[in-house]
């Protein structure tokens, strides 16, 4: 176990620092970033077991030659008074800090699901009072307000589209078309769930700065799927063009004519939608979303996606092998 200590931290690092730098700055998630979502869930995921591996089995290294043998001394030593002379200062040290780290990314996963559904469940009770059900549109409230507004609000069964009449208003009936199923994209394909799980990672380490890299990488590819599922039903000029007018709200009349589009969209401040997670808008979001509509590329070759997603499950198996093969690398 004392080798597979060393090359789970040796991991951690890797995956904490360097991958998601690199990872953040290619530019191939664009054009695949389903695939690129699956990259991004495998290293956080796998980031976190060799963290925690990683202290575990240099902890339990004196009670086994396998992860299940150490636990198993533990659990004498814990429960059956046994001796614990076998464990040295630094072994105490790593077998709290395992635990500790733990217990707080699992507790930060919680706190921050509940914050989240309290912020939820406020927020409906203020839509029950403001917005009225749309007449044409099941699943889907109006509010009374000029600017160009859509989001979506998960909840299961009672998940809502929320528009304001000012968006109505501007949109021709293909363009609001392009937003419904932008919005209904996220619900389906529950990207709220994605969000949940980067923006608490984000609030258990938010001195580590690539946490925040993958959750506004995480952010921009739930909205490039949504964008996909839109496109399936509407133009890409239509998708652009209701992007166009929702960031550049009601005062900009000429948000239609292409050369608004061209000169305004890059630092325009919202996009089509407002992340369901944070509440916020994402300049950066929306001028990658609208660079990718304007300058579309192929998707990736299979054999290329093939490779990531191979890669992907590599990630998660290299930990999970080092913590449970007995005397692997002993």
């Amino acid at each position: 176990m004392f080798w597979a200590s060393y090359l789970l931290a040796v991991l951690a690092v890797i995956l904490a620092w360097p991958v998601p730098v690199l990872l953040s700055r290619a530019q191939w998630p664009a054009r695949s970033p389903f695939t690129a979502m699956i990259l991004w869930q495998a290293v956080g995921l796998a980031g976190g077991l060799s963290m925690i591996g990683a202290m575990l089995v240099y902890g339990l290294e004196p009670l086994g030659d396998n992860l299940v043998a150490g636990l198993r001394g533990l659990a004498a030593m814990v429960l059956f008074n046994a001796p614990t002379t076998a464990l040295g200062f630094w072994h105490l040290f790593a077998l709290s800090a395992a635990a500790l780290l733990t217990a707080h990314l699992v507790f930060t996963l919680l706190l921050t699901y509940v914050r989240i559904r309290r912020q939820r469940r406020r927020h409906r009770e203020l839509l029950e009072l403001l917005a009225s059900p749309s007449p044409e549109r099941a699943g889907t409230l109006v509010i009374s307000h000029d600017s160009p507004v859509a989001y979506c609000l998960p909840g299961g069964a009672r998940s809502i589209t929320v528009l304001s009449d000012g968006l109505v208003s501007a949109l021709e009936p293909a363009e609001l078309r392009a937003v419904l199923s932008h919005e209904n994209a996220h619900l389906s394909q529950r990207h709220h769930l994605l969000l949940w799980a980067f923006a608490a990672w984000r609030q258990a380490l938010p001195w580590l700065p690539t946490t925040l890299l993958a959750q506004q990488a995480v952010n921009s590819l739930i909205e490039m799927l949504a964008d996909d599922v839109a496109l399936k039903e509407v133009s890409r000029t239509t998708l652009i063009t209701a992007i166009a007018i929702v960031s550049a709200g009601p005062e900009n009349p000429d948000a239609r004519r292409p050369q608004a589009l061209q000169a305004g969209m890059g630092a325009s401040p919202a996009g089509l939608d407002q992340d369901s997670a944070t509440g916020s808008f994402s300049a950066r979001t929306t001028a990658s979303r609208v660079s990718r509509l304007l300058e579309p590329r192929p998707p990736l070759p299979q054999s290329l996606t093939a490779a990531v997603l191979a890669l992907s499950a590599l990630l998660l198996a290299v930990p999970t092998a080092l913590l449970i093969v007995p005397g692997l690398l002993g």
